[in-house]
């Protein structure tokens, strides 16, 4: 059974299409800026934390004692 060669086209044609809208799409996942924008916002909503963030203060604190002990020593 032969086929009409505009049916084949046409179905080329969709599967170009088909084809050309799941690679922008793989490409907009893969993009590495979309990767550093998620890293900073996962890091941002951590530090956003009150357990995280009074830890980190504390440690800068303690750091600071201990720098300005050993200056004035």
């Amino acid at each position: 059974m032969a086929r009409d060669p505009d049916t084949i086209q046409r179905e080329i044609e969709q599967a170009r299409d088909a084809l050309a809208t799941t690679l922008d799409e793989l490409g907009t996942r893969a993009n590495p800026q979309r990767f550093v924008e998620a890293g900073k916002d996962s890091v941002r909503a951590k530090l956003d934390e009150p357990k995280v963030r009074y830890s980190l203060i504390a440690v800068a604190v303690l750091v600071g004692l201990a720098l300005l002990r050993k200056l004035f020593r």
